[in-house]
């Protein structure tokens, strides 16, 4: 049969796209004529709904009100979950543990944590307490949810009519919520948090066991936490038993304990008590009658000498129990730190003398400081001027720009590269995705060496660095390697050190360097033992051995560099009396707002910052003055009487003979003598001591008591009592 041609065919194919698109068209059309039916046949049913009138406006400011209230929630919601997060896990904890906490030499320096015993239920507790804590702190604490609006607009219109903050508008649930997650920081962040916790607190838990968390977790002063601990140290009772004017006294601790602690300054202390005994009155939960014979009889304190424990290292450290001991099943301890009580002692006097000499002129409140003895124990930490002011450790958790302190994670990353110091790299304007840095100088010196630029502290070489050699992402790396644990951004400008680190963070890492580029182990608890003195952990047993974090080349590099900081370079003022060598690295951050210097010698380690709280700017102070000059007064006495290591890579004195440092300004009178340590021990004499003192210890009669596994738990005396742990290694690290 003859196919047909193709011309047969076009026909039949014409005939099919018509149709179909016949069937496109008509289909559309009838989609459109039922669409619009419907949109008319909806029209007119929402019609007979149309409101005229006053109705309508009704329904107008309703309906606003249902689109805002959905925004409303969204964003409440979205500020509620980062505050809600601080919830999670077993917040009651801290109640679990009971810790006494011993310095490296064995003496008791302090205690955290809640003792069950010292928990008085409220119903037991003197009704003048807590009508004396309710009528200073929240008077109308049983009748609000968490946030009372009423008492915060009144002491909006009283400040505003002071000028000044002369009324606070937290109520109890908030400073308890304060207290329990989050910290004594300055932030809208924090005061956000702080209203939903307590909002959270008010829904899960009853008034009777806020207003018991709150007596019992609060700082009162005087190195106590809770008003029961607080009756025991300044009246030597039990809280059952104190009077309506002792009431008082505590009751006016929760504003300021270190202001009003009356074993420091009792007449202030009795100012404040009276003023309590006022708010009773106008609050009406007490006549004048009542309190009249606690005016006239005001309370007295036990005398005690002022006792200044290291509270910003106990509250790090009670954190660390509370982390290494979680698996432990036994939760009341004994912990041996690595804190060195004189030279904790030294490090806040060197804060406090700076502070007091130049903290006016350079308009700068508060500093931190940190030191780590090669070897990784923590031997002193300053987290802010004043403990009982502000609990907040900046030492710790302040998170602050280092600035050019941060740059030593960048040569140490090239050094790693297989750079040198003598290797020439070109200080020249330099643009990196539409940012051009600058040097602080505003001048350029060409072809330098990695060491010139170091020591000059040049802002370009290091982005040049980053930008042509390594990349952002190895410099975090590296600074994550030799201890920096807060997250670090890789933005373009992070080489010029704009991540926020901490101080601790800063004196982790910096501590590589003098430990030969092994990671510097950093801790600040030795042992943990229970009362029955079984040892639980110990640092020497438990902890892992040291990482290597830096190759020897690059280490003995970076020394080299950092070495010639305090002599040719930005730290002149931090090099040692004595002529030891130090290196070290200043920092300055944008408009003067956080001032560093992170230094060590071959025996220890020390982060110095000072700034202000509110991140105001400073007047034009730089890391080579306040904190260079801290770090050398502190140092200067803690390398008094000991003997000294070399600095890996330096075993030769600088080239240059370190600079007086230059005075920045006049002391005034109450300027603090320079540090002298006291005479001590040799390190031979030490040794031989503790060699008569284990011979002594294995000639006793009293016999170890085998733990499994044969390892050594307490000693036990022949009648069965268990003895005092004993704790030795005065010469530990």
């Amino acid at each position: 049969m003859q196919e047909p041609r193709k011309d047969e065919n076009r026909p039949k194919k014409r005939h099919i796209f018509l149709r179909i698109d016949s069937w496109i068209d008509s289909t559309v059309w009838n989609a459109g004529f039922r669409l619009a039916e419907w949109w008319e046949d909806t029209t007119i049913f929402f019609r007979r709904f149309r409101m005229r009138g006053w109705k309508r406006a009704v329904f107008e400011v309703l309906g606003e009100g249902m689109t805002w209230g959905t925004a409303g929630s969204v964003l409440m919601l979205a500020l509620a979950l980062p505050a809600f997060e601080e919830t999670k896990g077993n917040w009651r904890a801290q109640s679990d543990f009971a810790v006494t906490f011993l310095d490296r030499y064995g003496n008791e320096i302090g205690h955290r944590g809640i003792i069950h015993e010292d928990s008085v239920p409220i119903d037991e507790l003197p009704d003048h307490l807590i009508k004396a804590v309710l009528a200073t702190e929240d008077r109308r604490f049983f009748d609000h949810w968490g946030i009372d609006f009423l008492g915060l607009s009144r002491a909006m219109t009283e400040n505003a009519r002071a000028g000044g903050v002369v009324q606070g508008g937290s109520t109890l649930t908030q400073q308890l919520a304060k207290n329990l997650f989050l910290t004594n920081e300055r932030t809208i962040e924090r005061k956000i948090k702080e209203a939903f916790l307590a909002v959270w607190l008010e829904s899960n838990l009853s008034k009777k066991e806020i207003l018991r968390l709150y007596l019992d977790r609060a700082y009162m002063g005087g190195g106590t936490f809770g008003a029961a601990a607080a009756a025991q140290f300044y009246f030597g009772k039990s809280i059952t038993d104190i009077d309506l004017a002792e009431s008082a006294m505590l009751a006016g601790l929760f504003k300021a304990p270190a202001r009003y602690a009356p074993h420091v300054n009792l007449p202030a202390a009795r100012a404040r008590a009276n003023e309590v005994l006022s708010n009773m009155v106008q609050g009406g939960l007490m006549t004048e009658g009542q309190v009249l014979a606690a005016r006239l009889n005001p309370a007295t304190v036990i005398d005690r000498a002022q006792v200044k424990a290291p509270d910003f290292f106990l509250d790090w450290a009670f954190e660390e129990v509370q982390r290494i001991a979680a698996p432990f099943a036994q939760h009341s301890l004994i912990v041996r730190t690595t804190i060195d009580m004189g030279l904790q002692q030294a490090a806040e006097d060197s804060i406090e003398s700076s502070l007091r000499q130049y903290g006016e002129s350079y308009k700068v409140k508060q500093g931190a400081l940190v030191m780590i003895e090669n070897g990784g124990a923590l031997r002193a930490m300053v987290g802010g001027r004043d403990y009982g002011e502000s609990q907040f450790n900046r030492a710790t958790r302040a998170l602050r720009q280092p600035g050019s302190s941060f740059k030593v994670y960048t040569y140490a990353a090239a050094m790693e590269k297989g750079m040198t110091p003598e290797t020439v790299v070109v200080d020249a304007p330099i643009t990196w995705r539409g940012w051009s840095p600058q040097n602080y100088a505003r001048k350029y010196a060409g072809r330098v060496t990695l060491m010139n630029a170091l020591a000059r502290s040049i802002n370009t070489v290091p982005v040049r660095l980053a930008k042509d050699k390594l990349g952002t992402e190895i410099i975090a790396q590296t600074a994550k390697r030799m201890g920096v644990e807060t997250p670090i951004r890789t933005d373009k400008t992070m080489p010029l050190g704009t991540s926020e680190v901490t101080v601790l963070d800063q004196a982790t890492a910096y501590a590589v360097f003098p430990a030969g580029g092994l990671e510097s182990r950093r801790h600040g608890i030795s042992q943990i033992l229970n009362y029955d003195g079984d040892i639980l952990y110990d640092f020497g047993r438990d902890a892992p051995p040291a990482r290597r974090i830096l190759s020897e080349q690059a280490t003995s590099s970076m020394n080299r560099i950092l070495t010639q900081i305090p002599v040719i370079g930005t730290g002149r003022r931090a090099a040692l009396s004595n002529g030891l060598v130090t290196g070290g690295k200043t920092g300055t951050t944008q408009a003067y707002r956080d001032a560093w210097f992170v230094g060590f010698t071959g025996d220890y380690t020390t982060a110095v910052w000072f700034g202000n709280d509110d991140y105001t700017s400073t007047e034009e102070m730089t890391g080579g003055s306040l904190p260079a000059m801290t770090f050398k007064r502190l140092m200067d006495y803690a390398e008094q009487g000991i003997e000294h290591r070399a600095i890996p890579g330096i075993e030769a004195p600088p080239t240059e003979t370190p600079k007086e440092p230059e005075a920045v300004a006049e002391p005034d009178e109450n300027a603090l003598p320079p540090l002298v340590r006291p005479r001590s021990l040799s390190a031979d004499v030490t040794r031989l001591l503790k060699a008569i003192g284990n011979a002594f210890e294995q000639a006793s009669p009293l016999k170890p008591k085998e733990k499994a596994g044969g390892r050594v738990a307490a000693l036990e005396t022949p009648e069965g009592t268990p003895a005092t742990p004993s704790v030795t290694n005065a010469a530990e690290n």
